[in-house]
């Protein structure tokens, strides 16, 4: 066989490769769910901080939708997305909502959503990118949780978009990492902000034995926000409350504790 003959031979193995590879990550990340997944209204959508996988079971925003898609009733669409596929989880609800499958939201199937959307670190400024994302799209939001929320460079995850019904934010102010400390609403008559909790992990320190040892010396506060079996608690109250105000069990404190709040 010619030199030229291998040549065309390795670069045509290449190029296939090149374009197969990227789909295998495709279905990793998630897409597959998507071309399965069945009409929904109540839909809770959490994402996860930094490089944090989606299935991390350490993760505080993984538990808390582990154990509410085991207790939540049956239908009830809940799934973690890591924070840079943002656009994923924008086309999985509109999917979900899409309850004819023409391709277009009426404002029947926007009335009908129930969306709570929650996260920790760039996974709370993802949820809050996500809600302007559907704000373009008139489709509402009940409830957006922000956990030590950090944004990129190019986000603002600051102001609540008004299709936003309410909105809460917990922060620690401590470390090479730390939460953003306020939120306030586009529009005050729209949006209800609960509050700007604070979380002092100096004074209530949590143990977090899965974390790494560069986590706790750089950024332990923002570690701890990860594994608050008590935040986490709290915040899965309010995500059942948000889904059903009328479920006794769903009862949620004005004033979290140990956390103070700075409306």
């Amino acid at each position: 066989m010619s030199s030229s003959a291998v040549f065309r031979i390795a670069f045509a193995s290449f190029i296939v490769a090149s374009v197969t590879v990227p789909s295998a990550r495709a279905l990793e990340s998630g897409s597959r769910t998507f071309e399965s997944a069945p009409s929904a209204e109540n839909i809770v959508v959490g994402f996860v901080g930094g490089f944090v996988n989606r299935d991390n079971p350490h993760h505080g925003v993984v538990q808390l939708a582990r154990h509410i898609r085991e207790t939540l009733p049956p239908g009830t669409y809940v799934r973690v997305f890591e924070n840079r596929h943002r656009k994923s989880a924008y086309s999985a609800i509109l999917r979900l909502l899409d309850t004819n499958h023409d391709g277009v939201l009426s404002p029947q199937e926007k009335s009908r959503a129930h969306i709570v959307l929650f996260g920790q670190s760039w996974g709370a400024a993802a949820a809050v990118m996500l809600a302007r994302d559907l704000q373009r799209k008139d489709v509402p939001v009940l409830l957006t949780v922000q956990v030590d929320s950090v944004a990129k460079l190019w986000q603002n995850d600051s102001i609540i978009p008004p299709n936003v019904d309410e909105a809460i934010n917990f922060y620690q102010p401590h470390g090479l990492v730390h939460g953003r400390r306020r939120i306030s609403a586009a529009n005050p008559a729209r949006t209800a902000i609960l509050g700007n909790y604070l979380l002092d992990y100096r004074r209530n320190p949590i143990d977090c034995p899965q974390a790494s040892w560069a986590d706790r010396i750089l950024t332990p506060g923002h570690m701890q926000t990860e594994c608050d079996p008590r935040l986490w608690s709290q915040i899965e109250n309010m995500v059942r409350q948000s889904l059903h105000p009328q479920d006794p069990s769903a009862q949620v404190a004005s004033s979290p504790s140990p956390m103070s709040a700075d409306r």
